[in-house]
């Protein structure tokens, strides 16, 4: 009976990385909320350019370059600290399973998120473009995007759910695409700071390709035994499956709530 607990206690205990994420979670959206109030200053006042009334307070953009870009550094190696979905690509965590059929079942979905993701912050970059959008607009929608890669990890993904069809993000084929994506809008924002980002963001993006292309047998599944569910250290799974279930107990006693309440 006590094995029996302490093993149900594994798994619903949050992990490090999971941790790690809600933590992201938190300071990104403090951030976003930042960015969002000193955004509605410059509306409200209007005596310099967006850039200039940030650049008032430096020290939200230099914390916010350093955060970002040490993230991204720290991508570039192993870490027990990162998730198993962008871990895969090491030497290291390769763990050979003895078979040789290398599947990657999302891998021709890429194309079609890479295309739907150039279109998509295309049309902001023409509103950009025609002056309808402006940086502060750009910023503020790359710091959406930092929150929503964090809910795509913890809550729900919609490339996982409708595009890729991957089994879980531990085996996610554009898991380090995030960053690349999330900066995309940036391109229209000509700062070193946020030319530094998105640069940065595309080497991890080239680094990643490159990576797979040269050892896809890392990326899969039936070849990694790394990515098997009984070697995963993220636990995503079962935090998600709690979230789901808890869900649906309160869409259950809210429909029933409704019921009593039309009956009375």
């Amino acid at each position: 009976m006590e094995e029996a607990v302490k093993k149900n206690e594994k798994i619903t205990g949050l992990s490090i990385v999971s941790k790690l994420h809600i933590l992201r979670l938190i300071y990104r959206s403090l951030l976003f909320i930042m960015l969002l109030i000193g955004y509605i200053r410059f509306r409200i006042y209007n005596s310099e350019t967006v850039l200039e009334n940030f650049e008032k307070t430096p020290i939200i953009i230099y914390t916010t370059f350093i955060i970002f870009a040490l993230e991204m550094i720290i991508r570039f190696f192993p870490s027990k600290y990162e998730s198993p979905g962008c871990q895969k690509q090491f030497a290291r965590n390769y763990l050979k399973s003895g078979n040789t059929d290398i599947s990657v079942q999302d891998n021709n979905a890429t194309v079609l998120v890479a295309l739907i993701w150039i279109v998509f912050n295309g049309i902001f970059g023409v509103l950009y473009m025609e002056n309808v959008l402006d940086d502060g607009i750009m910023i503020l929608l790359c710091s959406f995007y930092s929150i929503c890669d964090i809910i795509c990890i913890l809550f729900f993904c919609p490339f996982q759910t409708w595009l890729m069809k991957n089994k879980c993000c531990s085996t996610c084929r554009i898991y380090n695409w995030d960053y690349a994506m999330m900066f995309t809008p940036l391109f229209f924002v000509r700062k070193s700071y946020t030319w530094g980002l998105l640069i940065l963001s595309v080497a991890l993006l080239i680094r990643w390709e490159i990576t797979f292309y040269l050892h896809p047998e890392r990326f899969s599944e039936n070849t990694n035994n790394y990515l098997q569910c009984k070697n995963c250290s993220e636990k995503l799974c079962s935090h998600k499956k709690q979230l789901h279930s808890l869900w649906k107990q309160i869409e259950k006693a809210t429909s029933l709530r409704i019921k009593q309440l039309k009956d009375n």
